[in-house]
């Protein structure tokens, strides 16, 4: 983190990306929480808000990408390209997470697993994506305080990419999305 980062101003804009959200999910037609559940639906857990969370990366990137198949929750198996090696330190321990793309798409697609998956976190994982538009940098932020569920979390009928083994994390990561409780 930079010592110029302003928590304060930080914190307002994601409370604020959360509150959209839950709007979304809670009027939206396209919103993956099951119509007949929307009527009780009054937001997503998350994690309370840690800048500790927000950390820096190295950006090791891949001139030529690996493929990597992952499976899916139900359905066939996806196809993407390992574009990048993500190298950081969080709550002291280094720790590394693989960047995929799938085609010509800008952003790079971070699936994760770590010590709150299936306990406090959505019990396939979590997803995080970062916005990444013509080379990759040699460095970026990457916060987790923005670590969100895959739609299947919310319903069966979507089936969604599983983060693969080489991005499940051996420290917890107490930030974003916790899991969904449906009420049921």
């Amino acid at each position: 983190m930079t010592d110029d980062f302003d928590t304060e101003r930080w914190r307002e804009e994601l409370l604020a990306l959360r509150e959209e959200k839950d709007e979304f999910f809670a009027e939206h037609p396209q919103s993956p929480i099951p119509p007949d559940e929307r009527g009780d639906f009054d937001g997503l857990a998350y994690f309370d808000p840690d800048p500790e969370y927000r950390v820096e990366v190295r950006v090791e990137r891949h001139d030529d990408p690996d493929p990597v198949v992952m499976e899916t929750t139900a359905g066939p198996e996806v196809r993407y390209e390992r574009v990048a090696t993500l190298r950081f330190e969080v709550r002291g321990t280094e720790q590394t997470l693989g960047a995929y793309r799938q085609g010509s798409e800008e952003g790079l697609f971070v699936p994760f697993r770590d010590k709150t998956t299936g306990q406090e976190s959505y019990h396939q994982g979590r997803y995080m994506e970062l916005d990444v538009e013509g080379d990759l940098p040699e460095g970026l932020p990457l916060d987790f305080n923005l670590a969100y569920n895959p739609f299947c979390a919310y319903s069966e009928t979507f089936s969604c990419p599983l983060p693969p083994e080489e991005n499940w994390l051996d420290v917890a990561v107490g930030a974003g999305e916790r899991a969904y409780d449906s009420g049921e």
